[in-house]
């Protein structure tokens, strides 16, 4: 059997471009549920209180990410604080550390 060197190109070419690819840009979205039948939403209650920085022990502060003996206890020296950004405003603790803890600590005023 001899095949003709165009119509197997054609062939070829036919046949490539039928050949169907999942396409993982559109993804088929999850259906919405049915809001008739879902529960309400509660509230989210935090998992631990807000560690307050004008009264928190030095144990406590230590306790947070990123809190040691030398940084806990220059936040005990520096009370009272305003807010809580204060911590990095007065060059206290870096950016960093405050972002791993500022959801967790509150500055409460007297």
């Amino acid at each position: 059997m001899k095949f003709d060197r165009k119509a197997l190109i054609a062939f070829s070419l036919w046949a490539a471009a039928s050949i169907v690819t999942p396409s993982f840009a559109q993804a088929p979205q999850p259906a919405a549920p049915d809001k008739s039948t879902t529960a309400p939403k509660r509230a989210a209650t935090p998992s631990a209180p807000l560690l307050d920085i004008n009264s928190a022990s030095e144990d406590e502060l230590r306790a947070l990410k990123g809190i040691g003996d030398k940084r806990a206890a220059d936040i005990i020296k520096n009370r009272p604080y305003k807010g809580k950004d204060e911590l990095v405003q007065k060059k206290i603790i870096p950016a960093a550390v405050y972002a791993g803890i500022k959801d967790k600590i509150i500055a409460k005023q007297n």
